[in-house]
């Protein structure tokens, strides 16, 4: 039986939704859109979307100011929708989502497919958690504010559609969503390509210490504390670096590693064949995401983060 989304809450006077925490495009413009399309939907219902606060990139964006970021304690909702990620991972909201009567999860993450709310709406399939949103609409609801969205979610989970996750019915989507007649190429510009300096730097530094294994097939840079204080960089400048070592002539997965404070790592995690599933990767280190986009933590030290990177690579790309 197909998932009705209205049918599940259009009896409910409050609706909340949130997404990961340290929400990206897809994330972000998934959210505001749904948020959207219920308030023109339930116009007596009170829908209000949670978020951490988006990177800087994401400050011209329709809606903006109607993310809540500070999570106030408030009386349960009587719907609560969790996007893009599975309820284990939405940080502050999590109190919201324990205590709401329904609970719903939309998303596309292959890591979460029997999905974690009441009612589960995964589909692996798709490119984007916007393309989920996009087929749960009515369309008579549709305007060029919550088509932009939907396009920006579309395009950051793609990579502006260069990632083989890109199938036609994403494309035929994002041709309908252009229809509204919102400037995409400027949107794209603010929120995808453009780099403040300090990405820069960083990638500069990155491509300075890379290091490569297998034979070139797997491509490793990183930033430390030291580093990213030293050129006053944030984690919302850290976007964009690993795609760069990506695109490297001979690699087939790619990582940028970040030190967050003394002794905290992130990977980003990049691939460019089915040689390697980078969720596997993440998922060997508690994080997970897509087979060719994924991402993980790590607390200790960083040459050993490394080498248990390299092993799970390995194990994939050799059979180690």
């Amino acid at each position: 039986m197909a998932f009705d989304l209205f049918a599940e809450v259009k009896n409910a006077n409050t609706i909340g939704i949130t997404g990961h925490i340290k929400p990206d495009g897809d994330c972000i413009g998934s959210c505001l859109a749904l948020m959207q399309y219920l308030r023109k939907r339930l116009p007596d219902s009170k829908v209000e979307l949670f978020l951490e606060e988006p990177e800087k990139a994401m400050a011209g964006i329709p809606l903006r100011d109607q993310i809540i970021s500070d999570f106030p304690q408030r009386e349960p909702f009587d719907v609560f929708i969790v996007c893009d990620t599975n309820a284990e991972r939405i940080g502050d909201a999590r109190d919201y989502f324990k205590a709401a009567v329904k609970t719903i999860n939309i998303d596309h993450h292959i890591s979460n497919a029997d999905g974690t709310g009441m009612l589960n709406h995964v589909i692996p399939s798709a490119a984007a958690c916007g393309e989920i949103i996009f087929d749960l609409m009515d369309k008579q609801y549709m305007d060029a504010t919550i088509a932009e969205l939907l396009y920006m979610a579309l395009a950051h989970d793609t990579g502006v559609f260069h990632f083989s996750n890109t199938t036609p019915d994403t494309l035929k989507i994002a041709a309908e969503l252009i229809g509204y007649g919102f400037d995409f190429s400027s949107m794209l510009d603010a929120t995808f390509f453009s780099r403040p300096k300090e990405t820069n730097l960083l990638l500069a530094h990155a491509l300075l210490e890379e290091r490569f294994f297998f034979d070139g097939r797997l491509i490793i840079g990183y930033s430390s504390w030291k580093k990213m204080r030293e050129v006053g960089a944030t984690r919302d400048d850290t976007g964009g670096i690993v795609e760069r070592l990506r695109i490297t002539m001979g690699v087939e997965c790619a990582m940028y590693i970040y030190e967050k404070k003394p002794g905290q790592w992130k990977a980003s995690m990049r691939s460019s064949s089915d040689s390697v599933n980078v969720a596997k990767v993440g998922e060997a280190y508690g994080g997970g995401g897509h087979a060719r986009a994924s991402g993980c933590e790590y607390n200790g030290d960083l040459e050993d983060f490394i080498a248990g990177l390299v092993k799970e690579v390995g194990r994939q790309l050799e059979g180690k």
